[in-house]
């Protein structure tokens, strides 16, 4: 493993994953400072405080000289220390422990915390697309509508349990209340009208763990996929939900697919949208678009994830 020089940053969320074990930011950090230890690389661990702590932590790391930056923590993590790295020379590395972890999944970064910390040591590097929406980066998946009310629903949980069930169980719970809006969009310059359940800004196939919204959408091509979720009945929602296990959701009728590069969503009053599962709000009308070869991420490999589509004919 090439280490010799590398200058690195660990920046620890200790509540991702933790299970309440109010000593897990130690431990984290114990272990992280041993494993780089033990390749040889100078490395400072810090451990986040508060939600925007991650963004602030990576970004003096690098301005201190940090070639790569770990982030140790869910989606919400992940996305923080990225946008203090995209547009920069340091690489993202991922130590996935989150509720998702959709982009360390895409990846393919070890789900161990020890083998992630020595994927992220190796020489490959890879430099993948980030997606903008309402002025806020991504580097997964961003939406408006139906995840937008999940996500801020299960963010503002103060207490109990984090990972997938919470976030099934609040989804049930919005199939019978949450109502479709209307919305206009214009996609690279070409307008349409559609009353849907939600719009999804793909840089990748899923949102986390198994669940895949967008089959074919790549890391790395310069482009998002829009996903569109017509209005439907409760039932035939949670019928449908099944396809995200199987990747098959873009077979099930009223599902919209296409690539852009720009977006333009406009509706009646404020749209709530989230930003790699991050709840935010913005006005009546939202851009989203993509900022091609924005973020290099250490994989520590060959480069993982599914292969980039063949050119059209």
């Amino acid at each position: 493993m090439a280490t010799s020089g590398l200058r690195a940053a660990v920046v620890i969320n200790p509540i991702s994953g933790a299970h309440g074990r109010p000593d897990a930011g130690r431990r984290r950090a114990e272990l992280a400072s041993a494993v780089l230890a033990a390749a040889g690389v100078a490395a400072e661990v810090h451990v986040t405080g508060a939600s925007g702590h991650a963004f602030e932590l990576a970004r003096s790391a690098v301005q201190r000289g940090a070639a790569v930056v770990f982030a140790w923590g869910g989606d919400g993590t992940v996305n923080e220390v990225g946008r203090a790295l995209a547009f920069g020379p340091a690489a993202l590395a991922v130590v996935p422990a989150g509720s998702g972890n959709g982009l360390a999944r895409e990846l393919g970064v070890p789900r161990d915390p020890a083998a992630a910390l020595r994927a992220g040591l190796g020489p490959a590097e890879r430099l993948i697309d980030a997606g903008e929406l309402g002025d806020r980066l991504f580097f997964n998946v961003a939406g408006i509508g139906f995840d937008a009310r999940v996500a801020a629903r299960f963010n503002v949980r103060s207490q109990g349990r984090r990972g997938p069930l919470p976030y099934f169980l609040i989804g049930i719970q919005e199939v019978f209340r949450y109502r479709p809006e209307e919305y206009r969009l214009s996609v690279d310059g070409e307008p349409s009208c559609c009353r849907a359940l939600l719009l999804v800004c793909a840089n990748s196939r899923r949102y986390g763990g198994d669940v895949v919204i967008a089959p074919r959408a790549r890391l790395d091509d310069g482009r998002l996929e829009l996903v569109v979720v017509e209005s439907r009945a409760p039932l035939r929602i949670l019928w449908d939900a099944r396809r995200v296990l199987t990747g098959s959701i873009g077979e099930a009728p009223g599902i919209g697919m296409r690539p852009f590069t720009r977006l333009e969503v406009s509706a009646a009053g404020p749209l709530a949208f989230h930003v790699d599962g991050e709840p935010a709000a913005g006005g009546p009308t939202l851009t989203a678009r993509v900022h091609p070869a924005a973020l290099r991420v250490r994989i520590g490999g060959p480069e993982a994830g599914p292969p980039r589509p063949a050119a059209d004919a």
